[in-house]
């Protein structure tokens, strides 16, 4: 008997993990926390402690962790790294492979209900600067993260869009 009762716990209406109220019936899109990471440590400690390595370490994990946030973005984290790995020597292949970075930023700042911050262009212009982007990318990553206060990176989120 218990079988054909509608299961009520469905449709009140759920407190979402960025803060606000998900209406009753809405579909919630799952994802994935992200985890949160200095962005002096990524930018400068890290990469100059592993004489680089971590920054190639650091561009695929965002990736993938990207894609697990948000499932409708179509990113390759391994394709991404390899970009700087074996075409950091042409310039060219770095600054798509950024300003790509930047618009999957954007876009998972989107899906968290956040307002958009990360511009593609930074993204891709301040890695003339001393590579500052990488620093850049890291804090606007770091906002996604904070829209979700409390929750474990890997832990399931609903995004907002």
């Amino acid at each position: 008997m218990s079988e054909t009762q509608p299961d009520t716990a469905l449709s009140t209406s759920v407190p979402s993990q960025a803060g606000g109220v998900v209406a009753p019936g809405a579909a919630q899109l799952p994802g994935q926390a992200m985890k949160r990471r200095g962005p002096v440590a990524v930018w400068l400690g890290l990469t100059l402690i592993t004489l680089g390595i971590y920054q190639l370490v650091w561009y695929y994990k965002i990736h993938n962790e990207l894609q697990e946030f948000d499932r409708r973005q179509t990113l390759k984290p391994a394709g991404s790294m390899l970009v700087l790995l074996f075409l950091g020597w042409t310039v060219i292949a770095p600054l798509i492979s950024f300003k790509n970075t930047g618009k999957a930023i954007a876009n998972a700042q989107r899906a968290a209900g956040l307002p958009v911050t990360c511009s593609p262009a930074t993204s891709m212009w301040l890695m003339f600067v001393f590579g500052l982007n990488v620093w850049y990318m890291q804090r606007q990553l770091n906002l996604v993260v904070d829209a979700y206060p409390d929750v474990a990176p890997g832990a399931p989120v609903a995004l907002a869009a």
